[in-house]
């Protein structure tokens, strides 16, 4: 349980770190250069705040190499989580994006999990 709380927090500080640096990239360069710039170091932050504080594991090279299949899940199952709540169930676009990203948490946790201790999930 503890694991699972710090790895919502670690994202809730990865989240607000990357707009922070969207905004401030976006003072000097096009928007998708600093989605691209933001997210990729959000993205190693993340895996540092993991690795220390989740998982309490040190980092290496395959863990970091491999820590961008936990991003592809959460863009997956809240791309279609969205799509699910507004064309299917047709609510609201405005909170799906909040819903969806909420229910990718455990399925993200259990492959960030799956990289970062690979020997507990096997």
């Amino acid at each position: 349980m503890r694991q699972i709380l710090t790895f919502a927090a670690v994202g809730v500080v990865n989240t607000a770190t990357y707009y922070c640096l969207y905004l401030l990239f976006l003072t000097g360069l096009p928007y998708l250069a600093a989605h691209i710039l933001a997210f990729t170091l959000a993205m190693v932050g993340s895996f540092f705040l993991n690795a220390r504080f989740t998982y309490r594991t040190p980092p290496t090279w395959r863990k970091f190499l491999l820590f961008p299949l936990t991003n592809v899940t959460n863009f997956v199952i809240t791309t279609a989580g969205v799509y699910l709540i507004v064309d299917v169930l047709h609510a609201g676009s405005r909170f799906a994006p909040l819903v969806a990203s909420a229910a990718a948490i455990p399925v993200t946790f259990v492959v960030s999990r799956w990289v970062m201790l690979p020997k507990s999930i096997a």
